[in-house]
């Protein structure tokens, strides 16, 4: 009797250690079917994709991907209506929080690298930029050529700051937690320039208190091709994500978002190219 009760506990034991795997196990469809929502990890502070406007509401170009594409989507898939919970997410924070299953999902300013692939999957790519420099109108600072031993700001855990630390060793990085505090640093004279893509830095000068003070300096020195991020091995889920955004491109909500905020009289002008509109229609797959 000792030795059934042994082997009872023994195996109750297992169960319970065993149990939050097969529940991991179970994807990220099941995870948000059983909750009713979809916890988004986004920006504050990179307009216009993710930011806090002056109304207090959280809003931006990525958002409105999540909430116009990949929600309604996801609800086909479910058979039933989901929430969207947003978290903030910054470069040093935002895989952590995927992989610890504090979002699903992040949608925001990430490039899609294969180091990162190594951590997490992607989903295709719906915006493309590149890594320039923020200075104050007059600077010295040109381009890339010209940094060397000045100091430069960076966001911690970004592609900027990898390059630059890559390519320009005695440039004096400095990183920062996020877009704000390394802007501020820049605005009291602590560094010398401030690398970001060249879209989020234009979001930047657009809202600085006197934009015409500030300059995006030189060519862009990357390629950063934006994508939604989520858990590896996941195919169920990535494949809804995906999916979301082939027929928001084919059938051209994509494009009036991306009109809404970067159109003539969006957030921030910035016109599509017609190289660029060509690569988000051949990502789009036959059905």
């Amino acid at each position: 009797m000792k030795k059934l009760l042994a082997i009872l506990a023994a195996v109750a034991l297992l169960s319970s250690s065993v149990t939050p795997a097969f529940a991991q196990a179970s994807g990220t469809l099941d995870k948000i079917s059983q909750s009713g929502t979809l916890v988004v990890g986004t920006r504050t502070g990179s307009p216009p994709f993710a930011y806090v406007n002056s109304k207090n509401e959280w809003v931006g170009f990525s958002i409105d991907l999540v909430e116009e594409l990949v929600k309604p989507a996801l609800e086909k898939k479910l058979g039933k209506s989901i929430k969207i919970e947003k978290k903030e997410s910054t470069p040093p924070t935002r895989i952590p929080l995927l992989s610890s299953n504090a979002v699903d999902l992040i949608a925001g300013t990430m490039t899609d690298t294969r180091t990162r692939r190594d951590s997490v999957d992607f989903s295709l790519t719906f915006f493309v930029t590149g890594a320039q420099f923020l200075v104050k109108k007059g600077s010295p600072i040109k381009g890339i050529q010209s940094i060397a031993g000045k100091r430069i700001a960076a966001q911690q855990g970004s592609t900027n700051a990898r390059i630059i630390r890559e390519k320009v060793p005695n440039a004096q990085l400095r990183e920062f937690p996020d877009q704000p505090a390394a802007f501020q640093a820049l605005v009291q004279g602590q560094v010398d320039a401030y690398t970001n893509d060249g879209i989020q830095l234009a979001g930047l000068k657009a809202k600085a208190p006197k934009p015409d003070a500030w300059v995006i300096a030189g060519d862009f020195f990357s390629y950063e091709p934006y994508g939604m991020a989520m858990r590896k091995n996941d195919s169920d889920f990535r494949g809804v994500v995906n999916a979301a955004l082939m027929d928001g491109i084919e059938n051209g909500k994509y494009f009036e978002l991306y009109d809404k905020w970067f159109g003539a009289k969006g957030e921030l002008p910035y016109p599509m190219s017609a190289a660029v509109r060509t690569f988000m229609i051949y990502q789009v797959v036959p059905k």
